[in-house]
């Protein structure tokens, strides 16, 4: 069993979760000061400084919830006629929605091409899939419009936690050659695209995680890590004098994260520049597409194509995020089995949940109070 991918995948599905009825110590309050730890082979100047999250109860700036459009058979990329126009579907991507947003928008800009249709393009849907994808289609040459019931900030792409790992996109069971070698295209293109947005304007950073576990380690690792091993450089076992975590077992990954609020509003306004429309509504069912003027229309709409298109294997899974004051200092991301913390400028996100079926957008107060005890007792317990 690979520790570092079962612990980030098992965050991210909100399995392994604390005992319940955790409740936050008096030492959450106390001022968070750095903890030195030598890295191997050097001491001193070369030492890596780990400033501990300050979590309480008091430092919540708010909690949000959204539904991530999961599909057991995972996301689809695919052709289809409507009347005389070329409908294509790019949706249901579950917790990998931001991750391969880039990369499952070329699929369909190729299935567009394939058509040998050009002009304009009509893309329903404005979450990350559907702005990816009105890019991509831009720079086909194609005039593009977005038709939208929600934009940013009120779409599900905003409540991302948004680390760079496509997890939770099919049942294992479910896969086959064919969807694999689909997934892995989109994951490398996706890759490649987020590191030509690097840097504050897209909000897009290149950051340590750390992924904690006190399981054992047999060696085998996850189908996707497997598949996409080399996206993940440095990646190593922290020894035990470099680990400051309450846990047997570190290993540390270099990722990208993305920061939804400054990215999503960077993509629009890219959009915007390039010629782009935005129209606000909402469709009931296929045949209203049919109104529309554009004869490319490309379906972003995540969860709503359950309704729009009778879809009925995808299902909503609640995911809810707590954040609390930034902290600047915190340089580093962590997972551990349940549970994940990344640091962002607009607060430091604290995860943990993944509930299937579960439809309601309120906030569960107790899930809220395990994530916040959970991580707690991992930065209380730093040494």
């Amino acid at each position: 069993m690979d520790i570092r991918r079962l612990s980030r995948r098992e965050a991210l599905r909100g399995v392994g979760m604390l005992t319940a009825g955790l409740v936050l110590g008096p030492g959450c309050t106390r001022r968070a000061r750095p903890y030195v730890v030598d890295p191997p082979g050097g001491i001193g100047r070369n030492a890596r400084h780990f400033t501990p999250v300050n979590v309480a109860r008091d430092r919540v700036i708010r909690t949000v919830v959204g539904l991530r459009p999961f599909r057991p058979s995972g996301f689809i990329v695919r052709a289809e006629s409507l009347g005389d126009k070329l409908l294509v579907h790019n949706y249901g991507h579950g917790g990998g929605g931001m991750t391969l947003s880039w990369g499952t928008a070329r699929l369909a800009a190729d299935l567009v091409s394939e058509s040998g249709r050009s002009g304009a393009a009509a893309v329903i849907g404005c979450g990350v899939v559907g702005l990816a994808t009105a890019r991509t289609l831009q720079r086909g040459g194609f005039d593009v419009t977005i038709y939208a019931k929600d934009l940013p900030p009120e779409t599900t792409s905003n409540i991302s936690g948004a680390s760079w790992f496509p997890s939770s996109v099919i049942q294992a069971a479910r896969r086959t050659p064919a969807w694999d070698a689909q997934f892995e295209r989109a994951a490398r293109i996706a890759h490649r695209q987020y590191q030509l947005l690097i840097g504050d304007e897209y909000g897009v950073h290149w950051r340590e995680q750390y992924n904690l576990s006190d399981g054992d380690d047999d060696g085998s690792v996850s189908w996707d890590y497997a598949m996409l091993r080399d996206l993940f450089p440095a990646s190593r076992k922290l020894t035990p004098s470099e680990n400051p975590f309450p846990a047997k077992h570190v290993e540390v990954d270099s990722m990208m994260f993305i920061e939804p609020s400054v990215y999503l509003n960077a993509l629009l306004r890219d959009f915007y520049i390039a010629g782009g429309r935005v129209r606000r509504v909402a469709f009931a069912e296929p045949r209203q597409l049919g109104s529309l003027p554009e004869s490319v229309i490309v379906n972003c709409t995540g969860l709503g194509a359950r309704e729009l298109f009778g879809d009925r294997e995808l299902e909503p899974v609640k995911g809810q995020l707590t954040a609390l004051l930034p902290q600047p200092e915190v340089d580093y991301a962590m997972v551990s089995e349940g549970l994940y913390m990344f640091p962002r400028r607009d607060g430091i996100m604290l995860g943990g949940t993944f509930e299937h079926g579960v439809e309601t957008l309120e906030v569960n107060p107790e899930a809220e109070q395990r994530i916040l005890a959970g991580h707690q007792r991992i930065f209380g317990g730093m040494r």
